[in-house]
């Protein structure tokens, strides 16, 4: 077999920005036939964006991407270029691969299975196509193949699995690839990120080059396209069971190219990262997306000095440094929108300070140090930094209230009521300064106050985005430690003394948020079972037991409280901001954990403990 050499390109595309897309794809093309490249492979849904959700049902909408295609076409001379698109027959809508050989398209491969567990919802949009079968379409005039193809270049046989293809087992097209002599086997992806995911996909590329014994060649969209998934935009190429090539992930360019000699030896392996690390890569980038194709000036926050709001601060921070350091400081602020390119000594923190403008807002019942660990926060990292008080706010609110009912509201009667008004009255203000900025609000739930509902609704929930929604407050509190020492943040030392408290009651109560719930790693550990894993309550019980060696009324109350809690907040998370998708699994209804908003609250399992 000749020593050719191949390549993956990344693209980071929106849904509806045709000719931004097309024009990556473009410059995608220009630096593969640079370095020489003889067949190219772009991801899954490239023209289109993979994130256009119900459009790909309209009947315009595959139209135009086909009417794309056409465009590309000519780009594509003196190489073979692979780029996904949707493509309806009829009443159908298939998600294809177009197969362009020297400016002519030689056939279009479709999709055998469709995923729809986690945030895929293909079958709502696309139907799996038959294995083994093929037909013929007109396009340009001539009729071209469509369907389960494989393709010859030079003395290479190759063919496709598109995404989800590769991961159904004995019953992927792998093995009719292998059983017709491939050499290679192309995997243009949609492949949302998830933390530690990229060692899955490792293990996949090795084990499928093993069994097939070919080369296989990962390609992955990279950006947050569309909202809440992001793409790392990863490329692999591996060879009997060996890895051979990967780049780096989650980039800030628009796209990037990595080739690779069909040659067995190791070439260039970039390292994989610790889940930490890739927390913080995938959320920066994310923001800088979302930032960028919303077209909004920056970010606000309402920075409480606590593991949260702190946590949301350091990733704007590190959107920053990262983007600087990979495009350089004028491309990151052309890309962001910037108008005035920092001149000063330290270009980072002036960048931060135009981009993310936070607030203190205190109480009677907050603390000195959280006002500390607030204003000693934003400095460290360069942030525009407000405080003032709201207590004249939550007074005429209350005032108000009092008047109406004819009595006076007290703690030990009107306890939620006298929490919630604080945080709401937060909400008003701050929302004022995000739209004086055109910025994004920045919320501050996170997924175990998710799935508690610990959380004011048009409070702190407030905001256009919810960056951490998707990942455990325990994990935050274990990553703030570890990004105070490991990305060189000091800023975080006082938010590393504290713990974790809403600061709504009066000082003198003592609130902390796991005196209010319970411990934050038994939350983790309750939720991977019962959402996760799907796992009934007495089940739950009887696996924590062995492994949580807490007493068994503790744990009976802990299990209850959450599932109770759980049951009570459906509507809550119906009305969540977005979340970027970080961990393996979220609660998000509207990507993956749908649950009635109105349900018996699972009084009959919990109540099965107590006969225990």
């Amino acid at each position: 077999m000749p020593s050719i050499k191949i390549a993956g390109a990344t693209v980071n595309q929106t849904p509806l920005d045709w000719s931004g897309n097309l024009n990556r794809i473009i410059l995608a093309i220009e630096e593969a036939k640079r370095q020489e490249v003889e067949i190219l492979c772009l991801p899954e849904l490239a023209i289109t964006g993979y994130g256009s959700e119900d459009l790909f049902l309209s009947y315009w909408y595959p139209k135009k991407a086909l009417a794309q295609l056409k465009l590309l076409i000519p780009h594509c001379k003196g190489m073979t270029v692979a780029v996904g698109l949707p493509i309806r027959i009829q009443d159908k809508v298939y998600n294809c691969v177009a197969v362009i050989e020297n400016a002519k398209v030689k056939g279009f491969v479709a999709k055998q299975f469709m995923a729809i567990d986690g945030v895929h919802y293909e079958f709502r949009w696309f139907t799996p196509w038959k294995a083994n079968e093929t037909v013929e379409i007109e396009f340009q005039d001539q009729q071209v193949p469509l369907g389960d193809l494989t393709f010859h270049h030079k003395e290479i046989h190759y063919g496709f699995e598109i995404c989800e293809d590769a991961w159904r087992g004995k019953l992927r097209p792998g093995y009719r690839l292998c059983d017709r002599k491939v050499d290679l086997i192309f995997n243009p992806s949609a492949s949302h990120f998830a933390m530690g995911k990229t060692a899955l996909r490792r293990e996949l590329l090795e084990e499928s080059s093993a069994t097939f014994d070919c080369y296989y060649c990962y390609v992955n969209l990279v950006g947050n396209e569309a909202g809440r998934m992001i793409f790392d935009g990863e490329i692999m190429l591996a060879k009997s069971g060996k890895l051979l090539s990967r780049n780096k992930l989650l980039s800030y360019e628009d796209f990037q190219v990595k080739s690779f000699y069909l040659e067995p030896t190791p070439q260039d392996i970039a390292p994989f990262t610790s889940k930490n690390e890739e927390f913080v890569q995938a959320s920066a980038l994310a923001l800088f997306d979302y930032m960028r194709k919303s077209r909004s000036n920056g970010f606000v926050l309402s920075l409480s000095g606590g593991a949260d709001s702190s946590s949301i601060a350091i990733l704007v921070a590190e959107m920053v440094k990262r983007g600087i350091d990979e495009l350089g400081l004028e491309e990151f602020c052309k890309k962001a929108g910037v108008k005035h390119v920092p001149n000063s000594g330290n270009p980072e923190k002036e960048l931060v300070g135009q981009l993310l403008t936070t607030a203190y807002q205190g109480t009677k019942n907050s603390s000195e140090d959280t006002f500390s660990s607030a204003e000693s926060l934003a400095e460290s990292i360069g942030a525009t930094f407000y405080h003032w008080e709201i207590d004249e706010e939550v007074n005429s609110y209350t005032a108000k209230i009092e008047k109406a009912i004819g009595r006076k509201l007290t703690w030990e009667q009107d306890d939620i009521t006298l929490q919630n008004i604080q945080a709401r009255t937060r909400s008003p203000i701050i929302w004022m300064l995000a739209n004086i900025n055109n910025a994004l609000l920045l919320s501050t739930s996170n997924r175990s106050e998710g799935d508690v509902g610990y959380t004011t609704m048009d409070g702190d929930t407030s905001g256009s985005i919810s960056p951490i929604a998707a990942v455990d407050k325990y994990f935050i509190l274990n990553w703030l430690s570890w990004a105070e020492n490991n990305l060189d943040r000091p800023g975080l030392a006082k938010v590393n003394s504290l713990q974790p408290t809403a600061e709504l009651r009066p000082l003198e109560r003592t609130q902390t948020d796991e005196k209010d719930l319970m411990p934050y790693a038994v939350i983790v550990e309750i939720e991977k079972l019962a959402i996760r894993d799907r796992r009934s309550p007495m089940d739950i019980y009887l696996m924590l037991s062995e492994e949580l060696g807490l007493e068994p009324a503790t744990l009976k109350g802990y299990i209850k409280k959450f599932f109770q809690l759980w049951s009570r907040n459906q509507w809550k998370r119906e009305r969540l901001a977005p979340s970027f998708h970080l961990d393996e699994f979220n609660v998000d209804p509207k990507t993956w954990y749908r649950f009635p908003i109105l349900s018996g609250g699972f009084a009959e399992e919990l109540a099965q403990l107590d006969q225990l």
